[in-house]
């Protein structure tokens, strides 16, 4: 099943698998646009992300730091 947006949790464990090494409080929204889509499992639109989709993005992967 393909990420969407909607599942932040799901994104951050994908980008910390992705980016062992990143911050996401280092992050500006352009770049972690650019890694969410480029996930191999996102599915999503990469035109619906919002600012705050992208900031629950980074707050769900911060959580898991």
């Amino acid at each position: 099943m393909p990420l969407t947006w909607d599942q932040p949790d799901d994104i951050a464990f994908a980008l910390i698998d992705e980016h062992p090494d990143a911050d996401p409080l280092d992050l500006n929204f352009v770049t972690l646009h650019d890694w969410v889509v480029a996930l191999p499992d996102f599915g999503d639109d990469p035109e619906a992300a919002t600012e705050g989709k992208l900031e629950a993005v980074v707050l769900a992967w911060h959580a898991q730091l």
